[in-house]
C-alpha cells in the first residue's frame, strides 16, 4: 500500500465541504418526507374555512335559541340548505383541485388574509344585526305581523338598512377570498347579489 509523503498529501486536492448554512438547510436523512410550503398553505386555508363555517352556523343557532327559545328553533336556524351545501362543496372541490394542479395559486397570503378580514367583518356585522334586532330578527321571512316585530333603527341599523344580509354577503364572499378561490369568489358574488335583490323587496 502506497503512502503519500506529507508534502504530496498537502498538495493533493480535497473535496470542498459544504458551507455551514448549506448544511443547515439540507434535508435531514431519516426525517421523513418534507411537507411543501404550498401544501401547508392550502391546508391552513382549509382549516380556517372549516372554523369559519362552524362558528358562523353554531352562533346563528345559539342566538336564535336565546331570542326565540329552543322550542321555536329548528334546523332552519342553522341556515343550511341544499343549495348552500352544494355551493360550499363546490368551493372545497375548487380549492382542492387548484391546490393540486395550480399550487402557486394558494400562495397569495395577502389575498388570503384579506379574506380572513372580510370573514371577521361580515361576522361582526351579522351578529350585531341579530343582537340589536333581538326577537324581531328571524331566519324565515314573515308575511304576517307579529307582536314582537318592530322597526329597528338603532345600533348597526342606523348605518345600513339590511346589516344581516350585508354581513352574510361579506362573510360568504370572504370565505372564498380566504381560500384564494377565483371561480367561487365570482360565483358567490353573483349568486348572493341576485338572491338578496329578490329577497329584500319581498312583500
Amino acid at each position: 500500500m502506497r503512502h503519500l509523503s506529507p508534502s504530496l498529501a498537502a498538495a493533493a486536492p480535497r473535496e470542498a465541504s459544504p458551507p455551514r448554512a448549506a448544511r443547515a438547510l439540507s434535508p435531514i436523512t431519516g426525517a421523513g418526507p418534507q411537507i411543501p410550503s404550498v401544501a401547508m398553505a392550502a391546508r391552513s386555508q382549509a382549516w380556517q374555512f372549516a372554523a369559519a363555517l362552524v362558528f358562523f352556523h353554531g352562533s346563528e343557532y345559539v342566538l336564535a335559541a336565546a331570542f326565540h327559545g329552543r322550542r321555536n328553533v329548528t334546523a332552519t336556524s342553522l341556515l343550511i340548505s341544499k343549495q348552500y351545501v352544494l355551493a360550499m362543496s363546490f368551493a372545497m372541490l375548487e380549492h382542492l383541485t387548484e391546490a393540486l394542479l395550480f399550487p402557486e395559486l394558494k400562495e397569495y397570503w395577502f389575498v388570503s388574509h384579506v379574506g380572513i378580514l372580510m370573514v371577521i367583518i361580515g361576522e361582526v356585522i351579522r351578529k350585531l344585526a341579530v343582537v340589536t334586532a333581538g326577537r324581531s330578527f328571524t331566519h324565515v321571512i314573515r308575511i304576517h305581523y307579529e307582536d314582537q316585530h318592530k322597526l329597528i333603527t338603532n345600533g348597526v341599523y342606523r348605518f345600513m338598512r339590511h346589516p344581516g344580509y350585508s354581513g352574510f354577503l361579506i362573510w360568504a364572499v370572504g370565505t372564498q377570498v380566504m381560500l384564494c378561490n377565483p371561480v367561487s369568489t365570482v360565483a358567490f358574488i353573483l349568486v348572493l347579489w341576485r338572491f338578496f335583490s329578490k329577497r329584500i323587496p319581498y312583500p
